[in-house]
């Protein structure tokens, strides 16, 4: 009687007890089904995000091919209008001797002058754009290089009545390039001047920091139109009638060089501002 009892016993537990199992196997299939699709969704959101960095760094390389395929044809035909700037302007200076006594002659002659130099300032923009060097790093004083800046264009300032304001200490320094820094802080200064023909105030100011060092220069002008701001830095994108377009591109690149980046953004209250950064790392690698 005992055996029966207890096998009825089990019997009346067992459907119970299966119940229970298959609850527990359900309960842990709902699980792996749902860290499956988060999985998956994770998986599908990284596969988005490579595919999309893999297009901007498949752009930026189709650029950088573009532009070094540019720079060779550029290098070429610069070199090749220097080699023949040079006996023309050697017969111009020859001629000025001849006909020093001519006015009319004189002025005539003065204006080719003038077409030559612009050609000669054209030819310059383009071997600065395609030269592709590594920077001679030293230690330089960026107030010392922007002084020596602002006194090479000190005349072209004074002539336009505008105001030069450094906020840069004495004392700061970083390593770079000197030559290079200079033709990129000359580059944004002149496209200063061309944005303020009637007067303004051009600032400079440094702000070093523990992610590295920023140049800002900012004018006072009409600052960037939305196309400008897009294609500042690109090259042979101008919004005037003369120049190359390049002055901005040259930055750039000297920037990139340094391991950097330029940047053009408006100011709040009117006019842009043109920021070169150098990242801490760029520095330290070069100290």
């Amino acid at each position: 009687m005992k055996m029966m009892h207890d096998t009825e016993t089990a019997l009346s537990v067992s459907p119970a007890a299966d119940a229970h199992d298959l609850e527990l196997v359900l309960e842990a299939w709902q699980e792996a089904t749902v860290r499956l699709e988060q999985t998956h969704a994770a998986l599908r959101d990284e596969v988005r995000r490579l595919s999309d960095e893999l297009e901007i760094k498949n752009r930026e390389l189709a650029r950088k091919n573009r532009l070094a395929d540019l720079g060779q044809i550029a290098s070429h035909i610069a070199h090749e209008v220097r080699n023949n700037l040079v006996p023309v302007s050697l017969y111009l200076s020859l001629l000025r001797r001849r006909i020093s006594d001519d006015a009319g002659s004189l002025d005539v002659l003065e204006k080719v002058a003038c077409g030559v130099q612009a050609l000669d300032s054209t030819v310059n923009d383009l071997l600065h754009f395609t030269v592709d060097r590594d920077p001679h790093w030293s230690t330089i004083n960026v107030r010392d290089l922007v002084d020596d800046v602002c006194a090479s264009l000190a005349p072209q300032f004074e002539a336009q009545s505008i105001e030069v304001v450094a906020n840069l200490p004495a004392q700061t320094t970083i390593a770079a390039d000197r030559d290079m820094f200079r033709r990129a802080v000359l580059n944004i200064a002149l496209n200063a001047l061309d944005a303020m023909p009637d007067g303004g105030e051009l600032v400079f100011t440094a702000c070093p920091s523990r992610d590295g060092f920023e140049l800002e220069i900012a004018d006072s002008g009409p600052g960037l139109g939305e196309e400008a701001s897009r294609r500042a830095f690109e090259p042979f994108f101008s919004t005037k009638s003369t120049g190359t377009g390049l002055g901005l591109a040259i930055v750039e690149r000297i920037a990139e060089a340094h391991g950097g980046w330029a940047g053009a953004v408006n100011c709040p209250e009117g006019g842009a501002a043109f920021t070169i950064r150098i990242p801490r790392h760029a520095l330290e690698a070069a100290a």
